[in-house]
């Protein structure tokens, strides 16, 4: 079983049905929940239903970006940055930088189903303060890359076995009077 918390909105997906009624029936025994039915689109996340699992993708949101790029005729190409390229701190500076920033944070939403842009993303991020012309173009390579994986996204299997994992990237604890 899958739980994800997102402020007050929860996701849970599981592979055995009466473990997933029993921990919803504890859930709404401590909380007003309500059960929406199956999960479809999630902040930006398409959730396709397999056999065998889970495919998520961002493809609406993927287009919104190469839309927003005024990219939408560009030719798709193989890989996310260029190899002769050493992205550096001089160069001529690109004209609108707000743009640049904004696809920037855009694509690092998308890292999250397409890890393959990761590092690219991280390359041209570093240069958010003040982009050149040559970071622009490393960009729009991104989006291109973008264009030509759009469909690309995480499948997730079912397992064999049930296990409880959890994971969180807050830490309450610290906070000596808190808690």
């Amino acid at each position: 079983m899958y739980l994800l918390v997102y402020v007050d909105d929860l996701i849970l997906t599981r592979n055995h049905e009466p473990t997933l009624r029993a921990f919803v029936t504890k859930l709404n025994e401590e909380f007003a929940i309500k059960d929406l039915g199956n999960l479809s689109y999630f902040l930006g996340l398409k959730v396709c239903y397999m056999q065998n699992g889970l495919f998520l993708h961002q493809a609406k949101y993927a287009s919104e970006i190469i839309d927003r790029a005024s990219m939408c005729d560009c030719k798709p190409i193989s890989t996310p940055l260029s190899t002769n390229v050493v992205l550096t701190a001089e160069g001529d500076r690109y004209s609108n930088p707000t743009l640049y920033r904004s696809l920037v944070g855009a694509l690092q939403y998308l890292t999250i189903t397409h890890l393959d842009i990761s590092y690219a993303v991280n390359q041209v991020s570093q240069f958010l303060h003040c982009p050149t012309v040559t970071h622009f173009q490393e960009l729009k390579r991104i989006i291109r890359y973008i264009k030509g994986t759009i469909t690309h996204g995480l499948n997730f299997t079912k397992p064999k076995h049930c296990t409880l994992v959890g994971y969180s990237d807050v830490d309450w604890a610290r906070c000596i009077d808190t808690r």
